[in-house]
């Protein structure tokens, strides 16, 4: 630690690096990194003293931090361009990247941002508070989509958690120096209503015809193994491993990156269709379009009065799943849920089956 003269008898204070670090932007030796704070040479008040104090202690914590960083190689806080570059570009840059059902999600929440920070946002001009103000933006239900309804305290949690995903990609690729995104705490879940299917209403699917077969295979496949859109778009032949009755899957989930092995049943291999080459796609073509336009129209065309997405053939599997006597840990496992407190969101509906299962014995 070193200081500068500057005016009105005071001095900054700078970090003197030995031997000199290379600069991330220009790839010179640099030995100086100014931390535009000063103090007073001759401190004479106690409001003075008081600066000087923290001041130093500010500085001392800088060049701790700067010692840790300088040993695992990151030299990021000196990238003048990086902290200057545009977080907006950053952050449609990695919505782009999404696909399928997701891909509309990241796009909602980079507009929801834009209609908080603006066109533009340095990098270096996100701090922690202000996230804490994006999120209580959110919270307070802003309306700016084209039918101006306002956004559900869930919508808030995903679009956030978005935000924070794109600080997390951010400081590990050394646009920002400091883990702001993990000192943020997000926005708490409201309770929601799970939309799922009973067996007899997938037994009434499954003997209804869809207008694209593939959906509906699809759709069946996810009841059946509890998989995500997202991982059954993706799903590959060389994914599906085993023999008759000893089928089961080994993939590497979308949303998690986390490894699985998935046991699955005969019918499960069936809904797959006719095997093709190990790289080829399982459900190839299948778009989440095709979804948003046949999947209501099937669901209606079988009688069922429900609000059925895809995703409610996940929440329709981990409920039979545990209303059939699996226990939760199992159902945790098999969906992938990394947390068992997830799982525990589905034991509320079949507690309320357990309930009604109970009155329908009295005696008269």
């Amino acid at each position: 630690m070193r200081k500068k003269a500057i005016s009105k008898g005071r001095s900054a204070l700078y970090l003197d690096y030995y031997p000199p670090i290379s600069h991330p932007d220009t790839g010179k030796p640099t030995r100086r990194e100014y931390l535009k704070i000063y103090v007073y040479d001759r401190p004479r008040t106690e409001i003075d003293k008081e600066h000087n104090k923290e001041t130093n202690q500010l500085a001392e914590s800088l060049r701790a931090m700067r010692q840790i960083e300088i040993q695992n190689q990151q030299y990021g806080f000196l990238s003048n361009s990086k902290r200057n570059g545009d977080f907006i570009i950053f952050f449609n840059t990695l919505a782009a990247k999404r696909g399928g059902s997701n891909a509309d999600n990241w796009s909602m929440a980079v507009k929801y941002f834009i209609s908080f920070a603006g066109q533009q946002l340095k990098f270096s001009d996100l701090t922690e508070t202000f996230c804490e103000d994006y999120r209580d933006y959110l919270l307070s239900a802003p309306s700016i989509g084209r039918h101006e309804r306002k956004i559900s305290t869930n919508t808030a949690v995903s679009y956030f958690s978005k935000f924070k995903a794109a600080l997390k990609v951010a400081f590990k690729l050394g646009y920002i120096v400091d883990n702001i995104g993990g000192r943020v705490a997000g926005i708490k879940p409201a309770e929601t209503h799970r939309e799922y299917l009973l067996l007899s209403e997938l037994q009434k699917l499954a003997k209804t015809d869809c207008e694209i077969s593939i959906v509906k295979r699809a759709a069946l496949f996810s009841a059946l193994t509890g998989l995500r859109f997202s991982d059954i778009q993706t799903l590959i032949w060389d994914e599906i491993r085993g023999e008759k009755d000893e089928y089961y899957l080994q993939f590497r989930q979308e949303k998690t990156d986390s490894a699985e092995n998935l046991p699955v049943s005969n019918q499960v291999i069936e809904l797959a269709g006719q095997r093709g080459l190990p790289h080829e796609k399982v459900f190839k073509g299948l778009k989440y379009s095709q979804v948003d336009q046949y999947l209501p129209k099937w669901v209606f065309k079988a009688g069922i009065d429900k609000h059925i997405t895809f995703h409610s053939f996940r929440h329709t599997y981990a409920t039979l799943q545990l209303a059939s006597g699996t226990d939760i840990y199992t159902v945790s496992k098999l969906l992938g849920h990394k947390h068992l407190t997830t799982t525990q969101i589905y034991t509320k509906i079949t507690d309320e089956k357990k309930k009604q299962a109970a009155n329908k014995i009295a005696l008269e």
